[in-house]
């Protein structure tokens, strides 16, 4: 009987699966709009004392963003406040609308990743899974590793869609 080769492992192309490089936390999105005076305007005295009797521990462990949907100038310190009460919760902040934050996150996690490491290395981007990717993630990721990469395919090792060949 012949030995069974699994001749994608032999081939010594390295997947890499986001879901396994972007953490999977709780999101959560603050909109401080309800604390502008009539829609419109931040009170100082009323928003650090909303900042102050919120509890934040329900944003634990959350990924954050911090944002405002009303059409008003919000002063920076603002929102830093925000972050400041937030840091000893969750150190995972983003002042970003609700539907960026995904690609936010992705990007702080893929640009840990030590790129030097797929020097010269054939790569699968894995495609599937089970949770929703940002393309965000998939761009930023494809342009951290041409410029390294020997090839990039994205899919399953088994079927893949060629993406760059270095030439």
């Amino acid at each position: 009987m012949s030995e069974i080769i699994n001749r994608v492992e032999a081939s010594g192309i390295i997947t890499l699966d986001l879901e396994d490089i972007i953490p999977n936390r709780l999101q959560a999105y603050l909109d401080i709009k309800d604390q502008l005076f009539q829609g419109l305007v931040l009170r100082e005295k009323d928003f650090r004392e909303w900042t102050k009797d919120l509890d934040w521990s329900i944003y634990a462990n959350h990924d954050v963003a911090i944002y405002c949907s009303a059409d008003a100038v919000v002063p920076t310190w603002a929102y830093m406040l925000v972050a400041s009460s937030l840091a000893s919760y969750t150190s995972t902040i983003y002042f970003c609308e609700p539907q960026s934050l995904n690609g936010f996150i992705a990007e702080r996690a893929v640009s840990h990743l030590n790129i030097d490491t797929f020097s010269d290395k054939r790569i699968v981007i894995k495609g599937c899974g089970n949770r929703e990717i940002s393309n965000h993630a998939y761009v930023l990721l494809t342009s951290l590793l041409v410029p390294v990469a020997k090839s990039i395919m994205f899919g399953e090792p088994c079927s893949t869609v060629p993406v760059f060949k270095k030439k």
